[in-house]
């Protein structure tokens, strides 16, 4: 049986199952974030201590945009707009407006074979950067060998607003050196000065990807919507529900940990336009990502 504990003192969420050995833990004033998780006694998901979240962002939610918008601003239906620079070192807004925020608990299930937990934001100010107002709801769902996340944004505004998603995930793996990626792409993402994208590289095929020593914030075309993680104890397998995919890998300075971040959009879709979506008012647009767990 599942046992979902929310600690109001420090608004975290611990989710349980002896049976299966599931652990999670999700920091809602951290935007709502799944920060630790262990499946069948399997650590998946790590704290980074001593590394900061305002550092990682790990497991955060990007909204509206994913990555960065280069210098912090756009133009919008002929309107020109500035978002707050919260990457000094290369003057850009970075990974966008919801990942330092509180969100509420409205739901919390538990089954014999599944807990769900939905939490919520809800945006009714609006700011220079982004003069619109949203409604984002998190719903978690946990069962024995993985995790879903279904976010849900909803445009609560009276004007049409621009968006990309993502989510910001680290895996741990017991040897990151010989852990391997699997994924579908014929497309690199040229990426130069202050990690802005410069448009597309032809490259051959990708099917297996070898991590080894390399430095890696890389992005790339997914021409599937699956990836795989292989480590030495156990393999991931990341799908998503959306029509256009892409994938960012980063590699943090913490051993054996590595973000594999699922995004609808690459690095200032807000001014070249790549994997741009618009939401009308009150329409509202989901994504689902899911996590599968299985052995080697």
């Amino acid at each position: 049986m599942y046992k979902i504990t929310h600690n109001k003192d420090l608004n975290t969420i611990e989710v349980e199952n002896s049976k299966s050995k599931l652990y999670a833990k999700i920091y809602n004033n951290y935007g709502g974030t799944l920060q630790e998780l262990s499946i069948n006694g399997q650590v998946i998901i790590e704290n980074l201590a001593p590394l900061t979240y305002d550092v990682t962002y790990a497991s955060s939610i990007l909204f509206p945009f994913a990555n960065r918008i280069k210098d912090g601003t756009y133009k919008y239906k002929g309107e020109k707009h500035q978002f707050e620079i919260n990457q000094k070192e290369e003057n850009n807004a970075r990974h966008g407006l919801i990942f330092n925020k509180s969100f509420q608990v409205i739901e919390k299930t538990t089954k014999d074979t599944s807990a769900i937990i939905v939490l919520e934001y809800n945006e009714a100010s609006v700011s220079i950067g982004f003069p619109y107002t949203y409604n984002i709801k998190l719903k978690y769902i946990f069962a024995q060998n993985g995790v879903s996340l279904v976010v849900t944004a909803k445009n609560t505004s009276q004007k049409t607003f621009p968006f990309t998603l993502g989510w910001h995930p680290y895996f741990l793996s017991d040897n990151l050196y010989k852990s391997v990626l699997s994924f579908d792409s014929t497309k690199k993402v040229i990426m130069k000065n202050r990690n802005i994208t410069h448009g597309f590289k032809d490259i051959e095929p990708i099917k297996t990807f070898h991590i080894k020593d390399q430095k890696l914030d890389d992005c790339w075309v997914l021409d599937s919507n699956e990836i795989k993680f292989k480590t030495p104890n156990y393999q991931l397998t990341m799908s998503s529900t959306a029509e256009n995919n892409f994938l960012q890998v980063y590699a943090p300075p913490k051993a054996n940990n590595i973000a594999i971040e699922p995004t609808t959009g690459v690095s200032d879709s807000f001014n070249n336009k790549i994997g741009l979506q618009t939401l009308h008012p009150n329409e509202s647009y989901e994504i689902t990502w899911s996590l599968q767990i299985s052995d080697n």
